[in-house]
């Protein structure tokens, strides 16, 4: 058991989707999900420390633009120290790898690992099981990211049961110099698709392909239903797709509503000549990351 400390830092991984089925939205307003999630080794590093005041400090990689994550009240970990309970006085330092507004979770990310993080540096002592429940509240990638690994998400995302996944996958991520709004990508699918049914297309090729731990069966099964949306209101995007493949990327595919593209590649050498061929290829593309994946959730890297 970890002791109650006067500093804690937050390791939480930013996610890739290897599959995205919609269903027609529900009466609530959501849609429902029927996804596959990876948590992958890019990282936001969170520090919570006792202090007389609340404060929020950013430290942003130099492919996020200042001004992209907010630091005010409408910064999530506001919202993570609220449902903890009354909010008490401490100072968080965030130092932001993961990029933002590129459906990759960075802010589902920030949640948890606040969640994690505040209730250690106030000895809250909150279960597992309630803090997956919080999570949930704050949005609907925030239980996968204090999960990680690789991961069956339904409902709206939020439901997460845990896959054994014994491979090792090599992913390149093409950064967009533009984001993608979440909100009206799904809005442009339901225009795009009306009267879908309301049960999302299966999972199960990818959840098959991740147990046999066949980089080439998972390359086959990668879907994603927001694809048609986010290429329709961004063309550059299926054509950046296309250019991966062609530099020797066995699948592309845009994770969750984008605009990230992803790559699949058979090994780190792979992935490293991907990448540099797609980054020097195409001007509009901010960065191209190397990562691998299944990673761990947030977790605890120091405390003091």
């Amino acid at each position: 058991m970890i002791p109650v400390s006067r500093s804690f830092t937050v390791r939480a991984p930013a996610k890739l989707n290897l599959h995205l089925g919609v269903g027609a939205p529900r009466e609530d307003g959501f849609h429902p999900l029927d996804t596959v999630y990876q948590a992958i080794g890019i990282y936001d590093d969170l520090t919570v420390t006792h202090a007389e005041k609340w404060s929020i400090a950013l430290q942003l990689a130099d492919y996020i633009e200042d001004g992209a994550v907010p630091a005010g009240e409408d910064n999530i970990v506001n919202h993570a120290a609220a449902l903890l309970g009354k909010r008490r006085d401490a100072e968080i330092s965030i130092r932001k790898d993961i990029p933002v507004a590129a459906g990759m979770a960075g802010g589902s990310a920030d949640g948890a690992a606040a969640l994690v993080a505040l209730d250690r540096l106030w000895n809250c002592r909150t279960s597992d099981h309630d803090l997956l429940d919080l999570a949930s509240q704050l949005g609907s990638d925030v239980p996968f990211a204090l999960i990680g690994g690789t991961a069956h998400g339904t409902g709206r995302g939020e439901l997460v049961e845990p896959l054994p996944d014994q491979g090792s996958w090599w992913w390149v991520l093409a950064l967009s110099n533009q984001g993608l709004s979440t909100p009206q990508v799904y809005a442009h699918w339901d225009r795009l698709f009306p009267g879908p049914s309301p049960t999302p297309f299966s999972a199960l090729a990818v959840l098959t392909a991740i147990a046999s731990g066949s980089v080439s069966a998972l390359a086959r099964a990668m879907h994603n239903d927001l694809e048609a949306a986010a290429f329709d209101l961004r063309p550059d995007l299926a054509v950046l797709v296309s250019l991966g493949e062609s530099e020797g990327a066995l699948r592309g595919m845009m994770t969750g509503s984008g605009p990230t593209v992803a790559f699949l590649c058979r090994s780190a050498d792979e992935a490293r000549a991907v990448a540099a061929g797609v980054q020097v290829a195409r001007s509009e593309v901010r960065r191209v990351l190397v990562a691998n994946g299944p990673v761990a959730g947030a977790h605890v890297v120091s405390y003091r």
